[in-house]
């Protein structure tokens, strides 16, 4: 059904070629008028000429540009181009022996120099269809090229949102091992009415909060992550007593620092799930350099070799994230040794990746 607005544009695209048409008609009346003062008989000389180089037009705009060029059917453009020159050319010279009988009378000597050369009317004629075809094609690139980009455009946006909804899922598969561990040390601490057990609710609720709620932000300063961090190994000190032996050693050039929150805590729960004790102790060493271009955390954990390797869901989850947030501007290297399994993990700061 043709709405009024279809039908308004469609009589504006009509006006708007009729005027373009008109514009023709005098270019070849003052074209082929030159040197000439009986501009009546170059204006009837021109309306044989106009069917001619509107046809022409209408088949290359129409026909030859946006079915064969456009879409890279090179051989069947070039064919049909050839055929249609040929036709073209073929009616070209009716005309101009038709406007000859019906000006001229057959009287060469009457006739209008400038339309007595069939190289010049040609030009002047096949000028017109090919500016016409230029400007066309160039509107049929612009246009491909806005679809294209608006396609790419919807591409990336649905791949971003995949992205942040994985990105969303392996945040979400961080940690239930570690609350359950916890809840269950802190039930016996309740039950035997420990003075730790106020402080073990108060970093447990603080590291929530920065699980369910921080998590969200996209980057966030990395003395934020440190102190959860501390907060986390406080929580596994009080679990593991006298079993455990945590080294940290942090240096901050900055406190500006940003980093993509819940990237290392994984790391540490990593080694705390799969880290062997021995000689009664789990020995962790955690070292941390950040600079506004670059985060360098290394962590180490005692092993051994009946332990399972430490490849496990943990890592491959925090190895996505990495290939998700820092995309070619990080470097995440896993040394399993004999005696030590081993972290070094280098990326870009946020801000600057």
């Amino acid at each position: 059904m043709f709405t009024k607005k279809y039908i308004l544009k469609k009589i504006g695209q009509g006006l708007l070629h009729l005027l373009f048409w008109i514009g023709v008609l005098f270019f070849y009346t003052y074209f082929f008028g030159v040197n000439n003062a009986n501009y009546n008989d170059t204006l009837v000389f021109s309306l044989f000429l106009m069917p001619i180089t509107i046809a022409t037009t209408y088949v290359s705009t129409y026909k030859l540009i946006p079915d064969y060029l456009i879409t890279k059917r090179y051989w069947r453009f070039i064919l049909y181009t050839i055929c249609t020159f040929i036709i073209s050319l073929y009616l070209l010279m009716v005309s101009i022996y038709f406007s000859f009988i019906y000006i001229s009378n057959f009287k060469y000597a009457d006739m209008n120099p400038a339309t007595k050369n069939i190289i010049f009317i040609s030009t002047a004629v096949y000028l017109i269809v090919v500016i016409v075809s230029a400007f066309k094609l160039l509107k049929l690139n612009l246009k491909q090229a806005s679809k294209t980009k608006a396609l790419e455009t919807k591409i990336l946006n649905t791949q971003l949102k995949l992205k942040e909804q994985e990105l969303n899922y392996l945040k979400m598969q961080i940690h239930p091992h570690f609350l359950f561990n916890t809840l269950n040390t802190m039930y016996g601490f309740a039950l035997k009415k420990a003075d730790e057990t106020p402080d073990m609710i108060l970093k447990l609720s603080n590291l929530l909060d920065y699980l369910l709620y921080q998590t969200e932000k996209p980057i966030v300063r990395i003395s934020e992550e440190i102190e959860h961090i501390k907060d986390y190994i406080a929580l596994e000190k009080m679990r593991f007593n006298d079993t455990l032996n945590v080294t940290m050693d942090v240096k901050l050039e900055s406190e500006n620092t940003t980093i993509a929150p819940m990237l290392l805590l994984p790391f540490i729960e990593n080694s705390f799930k799969h880290g062997s004790i021995k000689n009664g102790v789990l020995n962790i060493d955690i070292q941390l350099t950040a600079s506004l271009e670059q985060v360098h955390f290394r962590i180490k954990n005692s092993n051994s070799q009946n332990s399972i390797s430490q490849h496990g869901i943990g890592l491959e989850n925090i190895k996505k994230r990495l290939e998700l947030s820092y995309p070619n501007k990080h470097e995440l290297l896993i040394h399993d040794h004999e005696d030590v399994f081993e972290v070094n993990l280098k990326l870009k700061t946020a801000s600057n990746a």
